[in-house]
């Protein structure tokens, strides 16, 4: 199998709005290439992009673990949970983001998430 070819072709899929074909060929790279960070993160987003989240923490978790400062591998990971509906796990991983580096999506999500648990809160 020629890596380079296939991550080629998962990433067409991927930006044609195929998350789970990019995944299904993303998966035996990641396999081959477990340190490649470039590769586990398209794998990340094809897995959030196609709504399986469980697997999406998992290489989200893996990136976190292999770079702590990697801030969108932070952001991708609080979004991950966010969507999952884990306010909590979340917000950690999405203030760490923003703080590491200024993106109003960064913000954004903060803020949102922020306000979901101050609403939950007081309910």
């Amino acid at each position: 199998m020629d890596l380079l070819e296939e991550y080629r072709r998962a990433t067409f899929f991927f930006e044609s709005g195929d998350p789970l074909g990019a995944s299904k060929l993303l998966e035996p790279i990641v396999e081959a290439e477990p340190h490649n960070t470039a590769v586990r993160q398209l794998l990340a987003r094809a897995y959030f992009n196609s709504a399986q989240l469980k697997r999406a923490e998992t290489q989200l978790r893996a990136l976190v673990e292999h770079d702590p400062s990697d801030h969108y591998a932070h952001h991708v990971l609080g979004r991950t949970l966010e969507r999952d509906g884990r306010f909590r796990e979340a917000l950690p991983h999405l203030r760490l983001a923003a703080a590491m580096k200024q993106q109003p999506e960064y913000s954004e999500a903060v803020h949102r998430v922020e306000q979901w648990l101050g609403k939950s809160e007081t309910a």
